[in-house]
């Protein structure tokens, strides 16, 4: 039979075991709550790689976002302000207010707009990386265009100063240019008709200027539709026309180069107010002059002065 000892003995190895199991287990809380507070802490002032990876996947996106916005942005000002003065020129010539064609698409936007209201981030983001890839195609072409373009230019050499490149008057905020080559509103019959140059409103003694090398053609007088006029051979397929002028500077057979002041703008001829009127023939056909300002003109000066062109709606003469 056991002692009394051995009963003590057996009930001291028991609470021993007891409380090392205890503190065993309260270690083991205590480190695994230390775990999941040092977890929560970096949580919370460190990302982890793919935490960092989703936060940051959508920067280019952001940044390509606020860059598109600013230029819509900008080009919105652009057409507001070619809107407002298309108004007011309408109300001076037809005293009515034009048609808002804006308002026969705003169904159509609306539409667009809550269709791509439906459309994921994911598939937003798609079809915006395959309209970036898109363009920079379009770049990469239009880089080829231009290396070409410039190989033919080197080979051009000298002729280059024959060809109209200039506009024929001072325009440098790109605010003179009113009627644009096309089917325009004549200012007197009210009915559509072909306009096949430019036209300039300034003011009545303004400088006129040659738009490239050449021989003064013809000097006509004040006794026709186009009033006074210049005519320019330029010896390369290329003529140019500047018209309704007040006086002429140079003289039948005189060789001019570009820059060279010609005449002085005037109102004669049949023409609504004084303006220039100013024409490119090249191998005897009319051509749109708009396209021929390259040397002085930027590209987003070029882009911008199209869209003035083909907002005119009538023509000065």
């Amino acid at each position: 039979m056991a002692t009394v000892e051995d009963k003590k003995e057996r009930l001291l190895r028991h609470r021993a075991r007891r409380q090392r199991a205890i503190r065993i287990l309260s270690q083991t809380l205590v480190w695994l709550g230390v775990a999941v507070i040092y977890y929560i802490c970096f949580s919370l002032f460190f990302d982890t790689p793919a935490e960092y990876q989703l936060k940051h996947s959508t920067d280019a996106l952001r940044e390509q976002y606020n860059h598109l916005s600013a230029r819509y942005d900008s080009l919105e000002m652009v057409l507001n302000n070619v809107a407002e003065r298309d108004k007011n020129v309408f109300n001076i010539l037809f005293e009515s207010t034009p048609y808002e064609l804006d308002a026969e698409f705003e169904r159509e936007r609306l539409a667009l707009q809550e269709k791509l209201l439906t459309k994921s981030n994911r598939r937003l983001s798609r079809e915006l990386s395959s309209g970036i890839d898109a363009v920079e195609l379009k770049m990469s072409q239009l880089e080829g265009s231009l290396a070409r373009l410039q190989d033919e230019t080197d080979h051009m050499g000298k002729g280059l100063n024959n060809i109209p490149s200039i506009q024929p008057v001072i325009n440098n905020r790109l605010t003179l240019l009113t009627a644009g080559y096309g089917t325009l509103m004549h200012p007197f019959y009210r009915t559509l008709q072909s306009h096949q140059g430019v036209d300039y409103t300034i003011p009545e003694g303004s400088r006129v200027f040659a738009t490239a090398d050449g021989i003064v053609k013809s000097v006509s007088g004040r006794n026709s539709t186009h009033g006074q006029s210049v005519v320019i051979d330029h010896y390369n397929g290329y003529q140019t026309q500047y018209s309704h002028l007040s006086e002429a500077k140079v003289r039948r057979g005189q060789r001019v180069r570009r820059g060279d002041i010609i005449a002085l703008s005037g109102n004669s001829g049949l023409s609504l107010a004084p303006h220039l009127h100013y024409e490119i023939r090249y191998n005897g056909m009319r051509v749109d002059p708009i396209h021929y300002f390259f040397m002085e003109l930027s590209p987003a000066e070029y882009q911008r002065i199209i869209r003035i062109s083909q907002s005119g709606m009538q023509s000065f003469d």
